[in-house]
């Protein structure tokens, strides 16, 4: 759970269940909202990251959509400046794009994340990020 410390408003979704795993730097925690299934072919998680959380390089093969609901964010392409999201940003990720996405170091950040063209195949996990590239000053959005 997040802590007293973190800026964290009632969600809009439910908060899910935490999860530790080495795909991830701190805790996240994760609700589907659409599972994955061959009558929507769409699936959608609601995802919260504590402060300071962000997850690995990874790409999509069929790439991914991000709708930011809430607290401050991090988002990352590869050989690209890290660019801050605040809710309402949305963050379309072209199929294999090496990307992360987390929250920022002192708040927490939630966001729906939709999985496009789920058939092309499952996230290809990759090395974490590090601490420069995390702690690097990030570009402004719109």
């Amino acid at each position: 759970m997040p802590t007293e410390n973190d800026t964290v408003p009632t969600p809009v979704f439910p908060l899910g269940k935490a999860l530790k795993s080495r795909k991830f730097t701190g805790t996240v925690w994760l609700q589907w909202l659409v599972e994955p299934d061959d009558t929507f072919n769409c699936p959608a998680v609601n995802v919260t990251f504590e402060a300071g959380c962000r997850n690995n390089w990874h790409r999509h093969p069929g790439g991914q959509i991000l709708l930011c609901t809430d607290g401050t964010g991090r988002y990352q392409e590869r050989g690209k400046p890290v660019i801050a999201l605040k809710p309402g940003d949305v963050v379309k990720i072209a199929p294999d794009v090496e990307h992360w996405h987390g929250a920022a170091p002192d708040t927490a950040f939630t966001h729906i994340a939709i999985e496009t063209n789920p058939k092309a195949g499952p996230a290809v996990w990759l090395e974490p990020v590090s601490e420069e590239d995390y702690r690097a000053e990030p570009e402004k959005t719109g």
